[in-house]
């Protein structure tokens, strides 16, 4: 009886593993279109797209604290000079030594710039690239020299980052912080203290709601900057107002 079952659910199983085996056959799967082979894969180790999604922004978020790491021991080495620059570069960026005028950049890469061990920076392009507040612990303690800072297009750069901006009040003139999509009003706010702030840059801000009223708020904390925001729909009554601000 039991060898008559055996062979009953031996026979009854072989059809579903037959149907199993070509679906998951390499064959099968090499026919089917791409976008499907990947929905297979994705099924296969995910249960739903909400896992997906959380398991997608954990791998963005330790990739992005992993390139903001404090480089220590390049400061340790070579002085924080030099550990500054090479966190620029590091970051696909690029920077200018006080009194040179050759800039280092990470798409035309060179070792040159650990001969400047001695030189603070004074200009720093970081367009485009995921520096965040922690990123800025490279520059916390010696490049109070920076007169020029780039993060146009950061898309981590938010209200956090600009308050820890303070660390170069003294020096810094020229800010560009336009199209990054994490900056709010109450960031901006903290910008009052960069006191010697001479050009501002805040054109195409996602996050804020009222430019107009942005604007004129940025001009009376820093009446001796000029500050650019294009990108914007200004209505007819912040116009207005800016009109009679500048007769």
């Amino acid at each position: 009886m039991a060898a008559l079952m055996l062979s009953t659910f031996r026979s009854c199983r072989r059809p579903v593993q037959l149907v199993t085996w070509r679906l998951l056959s390499s064959n099968a799967v090499s026919k089917a279109p791409l976008h499907k082979r990947l929905l297979l894969y994705l099924t296969q180790r995910f249960y739903d797209v909400e896992m997906l999604l959380s398991w997608t922004s954990k791998h963005k978020e330790r990739g992005v604290r992993k390139k903001n790491v404090h480089f220590g021991f390049t400061e340790n080495l070579h002085g924080p000079h030099v550990a500054a620059g090479y966190f620029v570069l590091n970051l696909k960026g690029g920077f200018r030594y006080c009194g040179h005028s050759d800039w280092f950049r990470a798409d035309k890469f060179n070792w040159d710039f650990l001969n400047y061990k001695d030189t603070p920076l004074e200009e720093i392009d970081l367009s485009y690239t995921v520096i965040n507040y922690q990123g800025l612990d490279n520059f916390e303690k010696h490049q109070q020299s920076l007169r020029t800072l780039s993060l146009r297009g950061c898309p981590e750069v938010d209200d956090w980052f600009l308050s820890r901006l303070h660390i170069f009040q003294d020096s810094l003139q020229e800010l560009d912080i336009s199209h990054c999509p994490k900056i709010t009003i109450g960031g901006l706010a903290a910008l009052r203290n960069l006191k010697g702030l001479q050009q501002l840059d805040v054109s195409s801000l996602p996050g804020i709601s009222n430019p107009g009223l942005v604007v004129i708020l940025l001009e009376e904390m820093l009446p001796n900057c000029h500050i650019t925001a294009s990108g914007y729909e200004f209505d007819s009554s912040s116009n207005e107002k800016e009109g009679q601000r500048t007769q």
